[in-house]
């Protein structure tokens, strides 16, 4: 093995050029025939990304696991390197698509020069950019905000930049769940900054002008346009992984979904969900939200509250993940379990101790340097970097979505770069 590059060394090595243009607009045509008809996909150009004639940036909100297909299919025949997780190139069926496609790795939610420089590299050599600036497909079913230094990175390329909006991609790719619904996806795409924009905008207001643009909630629209979707009476699968709280009687946790409802072991309160998603409560008792991204925001406001306790603190026993140093992880794998202990989150931010190759470990990152993590497939584990290498969390209970709350309302109230949403939703 002394001579052999690990698979960081691969990766970190490669010189990415523009993709094999044949081959891109082959698959693509096959993903269209595969994706488009059955996912039920219409598309709006109110300005056409095809018709201009330099590089350029495309961005996107990050609406399920599939948006690539809904993004890149309709700005056919136009190439686009774009730009995924840097983890992914770790998984045995992705790398080599993901190679041969030359997308480009990211580390998620943390400066990475060697991202930039490929970026930097693909567009002085005529290509163009397609990046998810949200940093993550959806967990609830509506934007995030995007992943701080987005105003800067686009304003540093000086390119045109277009984007999208894709509508529709949550319902049939839910984060809580790997099932698919067919049904309905629009996708809009339009002009977003001329260079000029680029050079009169500050990077705050690049950042503000992005999340206003991309903003989507997928509930919200489907209360609206009540398109269905073909749940077979699996609407609610894995969904208490994401709405932990029941808002009847304030316990938490206590939720269990299956089938098509959701209901809380503590009080009986419940809903059903129908094929628009529409949630009917039980019985004439029960006290349930509009809508399943209302649900959420309520709990992130509880978060809210619960951070500005001194006393806060939220552990769990995690199986510690990290990444192979040579052999790629098979299948559903995101990463290889190395170690074992307690995650902590409270009000000096969120500590590690335990053990990780057979040795004592431990790690603390302050509330200002964590703005949230990143979610590889469903919402039964998250990841985050710590000086640069990739550590992924198992929680032995269903706590995920509760980490991620705490963790991005402490930051955001210790004064962190990755605020909320100035607009009004």
């Amino acid at each position: 093995m002394k001579n052999k590059l690990t698979i960081e060394q691969k990766i970190n090595s490669k010189k990415i050029k523009n993709p094999p243009t044949t081959a891109y607009r082959v698959l693509g045509k096959i993903w269209k025939f595969l994706f488009f008809k059955k996912y039920g996909v219409k598309v709006t150009y109110k300005c056409d990304p095809r018709k201009e004639s330099s590089p350029h940036i495309f961005i996107s909100n990050h609406s399920s696991r599939n948006d690539y297909i809904f993004t890149a299919i309709p700005l056919l025949p136009n190439t686009y390197n774009f730009v995924a997780g840097y983890n992914e190139f770790y998984r045995s069926h992705l790398k080599g698509i993901f190679n041969f496609l030359n997308l480009i790795p990211k580390k998620n939610f943390t400066p990475d020069l060697y991202a930039m420089k490929e970026i930097s590299r693909v567009i002085k050599n005529g290509g163009n950019i397609a990046i998810f600036p949200e940093g993550m497909n959806s967990i609830a079913g509506m934007s995030q905000p995007v992943a701080i230094g987005t105003g800067k990175f686009l304003k540093h390329f000086k390119v045109p930049v277009y984007y999208s909006v894709i509508k529709g991609g949550f319902l049939s790719f839910p984060k809580h769940t790997n099932n698919s619904y067919p049904g309905r996806v629009e996708v809009v795409f339009d002009k977003l900054f001329t260079v000029e924009d680029l050079e009169r905008l500050s990077p705050e207001e690049i950042e503000d002008i992005v999340n206003e643009k991309l903003y989507h909630d997928d509930y919200k629209w489907n209360k609206l346009y009540r398109y269905t979707y073909k749940t077979r009476g699996l609407a609610g699968e894995g969904l208490s992984d994401v709405l932990f709280w029941c808002p009847k009687c304030g316990a938490q946790h206590s939720l269990v979904s299956k089938g098509n409802a959701i209901w809380c072991t503590d009080c009986g309160n419940g809903a059903t969900i129908d094929d628009s998603y529409n949630l009917t409560p039980l019985d004439e008792n029960s006290v349930i939200p509009a809508t399943q991204s209302d649900w959420f925001n309520m709990q992130r406001e509880l978060m809210k509250k619960t951070v500005k306790n001194p006393d806060f603190s939220f552990s769990s026993k995690v199986k510690l993940g990290t990444l192979p140093k040579y052999k790629y992880l098979k299948k559903s794998k995101t990463s290889n379990i190395t170690g074992e202990g307690t995650l902590t989150i409270d009000k000096s931010g969120l500590t590690f101790k335990g053990i990780n190759d057979k040795k004592p470990f431990e790690f603390h990152l302050n509330p200002s340097e964590l703005p949230t993590y990143g979610m590889c497939t469903d919402v039964s584990r998250f990841y985050t970097f710590v000086n640069g290498e990739f550590y992924e969390f198992y929680p032995e209970t269903r706590c995920v979505e509760k980490f991620f709350l705490l963790t991005e309302e402490l930051h955001r109230l210790n004064g962190g770069k990755w605020q909320d949403f100035k607009f009004d939703k």
